[in-house]
């Protein structure tokens, strides 16, 4: 049955999400975040069959980066100001119609087009969560946002080995088209299941969109948070972009399949979500941000040895994503307690800050592995959380 009653804009009066909410909401978020993850494997096949250089097949995944943070700024502070429920649906529609038109691409026009739209649109998964976080009440709200958060981490890290797996059967447009079906389906589902929700928003679009910088430099809890994960998610990208070209120089020469069973140790990041959720909503935020930071130090201490250990790099792979994933939830735990009304804009701005130490972390692997080594890796892996902790440490004593 439809749910047609209207969620007041004051969040935590819900009495809960209920499991089959919260389950559509993290399949949902799950299966918008891979889109942005499947052509990371494909990109040959990609670029093969359309005609693209090799030296610019990377430029695929970039552009559906780009894309996805267009949709972060631009799109996504809409749900401070439209009906939640509608604005979700209407940019999973527009998700379908662009996946439908990667799996149909004539050329590298509509290729690149295809990918910008996919990224944008699939910024609908970071309106869901903060509507989740609305939803939810007060005490149980890290556990929710965790929970929902499972799934999204979830479509991120099983997108690779997905991709791969489908596209030895049904070729890169394959993927695509897949996609598009489970976003339909989704969708219909949200159709009959999501609650209305008026945030009740004042202010017109483009003062909306220039209160996110206002926000970044006004609010220190969103701004340290934004900046201690953007360290995480830089070490995450620079570890998961490196270590593919590990796997596949010697000794290992693991084959494109073998990368992606591979991928698959990182998957086990997904149960670090709602612990770290369950244990925010006890208290344990600032504690739990120093042991994650701390785990992704020693992961890539212990991947010091990964050019002679395959055990040392599935043990590494598997530390960085439960720490990353883990200060992730603390971090939206805690920007999510200052102020309901402006969810999905701390939302947009905490997602773009540490996105941009994504990019960053994707930049150097490269550069790095080759002027450096797998060495050279992983101390600058170490480097980048450990300068978060030293500015966890400072900014602690401002009440962090």
């Amino acid at each position: 049955m439809r749910h047609t009653a209207t969620t007041p804009a004051s969040a935590g009066d819900s009495a809960g999400l209920g499991p089959t909410l919260t389950f559509l909401f993290a399949l949902s978020c799950g299966a918008l975040a891979a889109n942005l993850y499947y052509a990371q494997p494909l990109v040959s096949l990609m670029g093969t069959d359309l005609g693209l250089p090799v030296a610019a097949e990377s430029s695929i995944v970039t552009v559906a980066q780009i894309g996805y943070a267009i949709g972060l700024v631009f799109l996504v502070p809409l749900g401070d100001l439209l009906e939640n429920r509608r604005l979700i649906l209407v940019t999973m529609a527009a998700n379908v119609v662009g996946l439908a038109g990667l799996a149909l691409a004539p050329g590298l026009g509509a290729l690149f087009a295809g990918m910008l739209f996919v990224g944008a649109t699939s910024c609908a998964a970071q309106m869901l969560v903060p509507l989740a976080a609305n939803l939810a009440p007060e005490a149980e709200r890290g556990a929710v946002v965790g929970n929902v958060m499972s799934g999204l981490l979830g479509g991120i890290l099983l997108a690779r080995p997905v991709s791969s797996f489908l596209a030895d059967y049904l070729g890169w447009r394959g993927v695509f088209g897949v996609s598009a079906v489970a976003i339909t389906l989704l969708g219909l589902a949200s159709l009959a299941l999501l609650p209305r929700r008026e945030p009740g928003g004042e202010r017109g679009y483009w003062s909306l969109i220039r209160s996110l910088g206002q926000l970044f430099a006004s609010e220190p809890v969103l701004r340290r948070r934004g900046l201690y994960h953007a360290a995480m998610f830089a070490a995450f990208s620079l570890f998961w972009t490196a270590a593919p070209i590990i796997l596949m120089r010697e000794p290992f020469g693991f084959s494109p399949s073998g990368v992606a069973l591979f991928a698959l140790a990182g998957v086990l990041g997904v149960f670090a979500a709602p612990v770290a959720g369950r244990l925010a909503d006890r208290g344990f935020s600032r504690i739990g941000t120093v042991a994650a930071l701390s785990m992704v130090i020693a992961a890539f201490l212990v991947a010091t040895f990964g050019t002679a250990s395959l055990a040392a790099l599935v043990f590494a792979a598997v530390v960085v994503d439960l720490g990353v994933q883990a200060n992730l939830v603390f971090g939206q735990r805690e920007i999510y307690r200052l102020a309901p009304n402006i969810r999905n804009r701390l939302n947009a701005v905490y997602m773009t800050t540490f996105f941009v130490g994504g990019a960053i972390g994707s930049a150097l692997a490269s550069p790095v592995l080759e002027g450096f080594g797998w060495i050279g890796v992983c101390v600058l892996g170490m480097g980048m959380p450990a300068a978060a902790l030293l500015y966890f440490a400072v900014a602690d004593g401002a009440g962090d």
